[in-house]
């Protein structure tokens, strides 16, 4: 029944925006972190998990933003706060969900997740 109501939502902002509905983009900062904290809040189970990076389906995502604070490195950001230094992951995020199958589970993070936080050029460390 909750996955009706959210569904309902979703439709009523893709009529308020034009067709077009918004979604929340994983970042460079989940390669090789990967912490679950984010999966379990989904309403629509849109995380897809990958060796070492998370990414999220934008065609499920509603959203809700319930993910967002529970990401312990701000990985995640709407769509509307894209830059050009992170632009590439929108599309990232779109061809890997339809690759990688859905979590929905917190999982541990990898053990050397720590070491792995807020370093930048991580995009080169992806296992896709």
């Amino acid at each position: 029944m909750l996955n009706i109501f959210y569904f309902l939502c979703a439709k009523t902002i893709d009529i308020v925006q034009n067709n077009t509905l918004m979604t929340y983009v994983i970042t460079e900062n989940c390669i090789k972190c990967k912490y679950t904290d984010c999966v379990e809040v989904c309403p629509v189970d849109c995380f897809h998990e990958g060796p070492n990076f998370l990414v999220i389906n934008p065609d499920e995502c509603i959203d809700c933003s319930l993910c967002v604070p529970e990401c312990p490195i701000d990985a995640i950001i709407s769509d509307e706060d894209i830059t050009d230094d992170n632009r590439n992951f929108l599309e990232l995020n779109e061809r890997l969900s339809k690759k990688w199958p859905v979590l929905t589970e917190f999982k541990d993070a990898p053990e050397d997740a720590k070491e792995w936080e807020n370093k930048e050029n991580k995009l080169q460390f992806l296992e896709e």
